[in-house]
């Protein structure tokens, strides 16, 4: 691709910077939405693997459960045919005396009557367990499900990633080039200053977190300390204040009270494009600080830098 750009064929035009970049934010855009589906998917494989654990613990109490139940029936069936249990029905229809003989005919009751219930439990115990085992089989196949789901989106992000760096390697290489004749008259523009807005309590933790990663990098999936993603820097942040909130912009929005733009404080999250898959945390005077991207890391930027689709509050 970058050969094509160097090298056009005649009759086409060279694209300009403009749309080289442009190019890169589109590429980094699609390796995002992707990261934020890969972090959705570690989410819910991490809650599957726990109720695989807990279904396991239960199979393992329910197959003991069953085992000794059935050890119990097969040790009445014994009884069974061993006679036992004959003997002691012809006992109680032999006997001359009449208290002895209603004794044994209640203890005969009581005896079928708890073999009855053996048995019944022993029907319940193995429905269950078979309940048990059906439980245990989907969770794994969702488990071995949510695996594939991780490593389309890891390719995924790893074709847009890769494609975005060589095409900014290109937009680099021309804006040195277009530089260097005057070089010693150019200046780099400088990031926006925070916002000096006043804020406390929970939120002033988190939005004190935030601003010092600014300059961090960003990379894919990743929760600090010296690197981020979008999710996971808001996520960090909160932490710090004492919020949980998961490792996903789709997930801080479910997971946070609903604002209006016109109604939002330092420390609110607010979220990017539909469906969502950028989030950042506003600290005022119409500015967010955000995990954009590798070519920018943690910076300070606009509110409506992005395609603004909502707005939350955590806590």
């Amino acid at each position: 691709m970058t050969l094509a750009l160097l090298n056009p064929l005649p009759g086409y035009a060279e694209p300009d910077v403009d749309e080289v970049r442009g190019k890169v934010e589109t590429l980094y855009h699609k390796a995002e939405q992707a990261s934020e589906r890969f972090n959705e998917a570690r989410v819910a494989r991490e809650a599957a693997q726990t109720r695989l654990r807990t279904l396991r613990a239960d199979l393992t109490r329910q197959v003991k459960r069953h085992e000794e139940i059935r050890d119990q029936v097969a040790a009445a069936l014994v009884q069974d045919y061993q006679g036992q249990a004959l003997s002691t029905t012809s006992q109680v229809v032999l006997s001359d005396d009449p208290d002895a003989f209603l004794e044994q005919l209640s203890a005969v009751s009581a005896f079928n009557d708890q073999r009855g219930a053996m048995m019944a439990d022993f029907t319940v115990e193995a429905k269950q367990l078979e309940i048990r085992r059906a439980a245990a089989k989907e969770e794994l196949a969702a488990l071995a499900e949510l695996e594939k789901t991780l490593a389309d989106e890891q390719a995924e992000i790893d074709v847009n990633a890769a494609e975005a760096e060589e095409l900014l390697e290109e937009l680099e290489a021309r804006a040195a080039a277009a530089a260097a004749p005057s070089r010693s008259g150019t200046r780099t523009a400088a990031a926006p200053a925070p916002a000096n807005v006043p804020v406390s309590g929970r939120a002033k933790a988190a939005v004190d977190f935030a601003l010092a990663q600014v300059g961090d990098a960003y990379v894919w999936g990743a929760a600090g300390p010296d690197a981020y993603d979008c999710s996971g820097l808001t996520m960090k942040a909160w932490a710090a204040a004492g919020v949980s909130l998961p490792h996903s912009s789709s997930g801080q929005m479910s997971s946070t009270t609903p604002v209006t733009t016109s109604d939002l404080q330092p420390g609110d999250l607010v979220f990017y494009y539909s469906p969502v898959s950028h989030v950042g945390m506003y600290i005022g005077n119409g500015q967010i600080v955000d995990a954009a991207n590798p070519s920018t890391g943690v910076r300070i930027a606009g509110l409506h830098s992005m395609p603004l689709v909502g707005a939350g509050r955590p806590g």
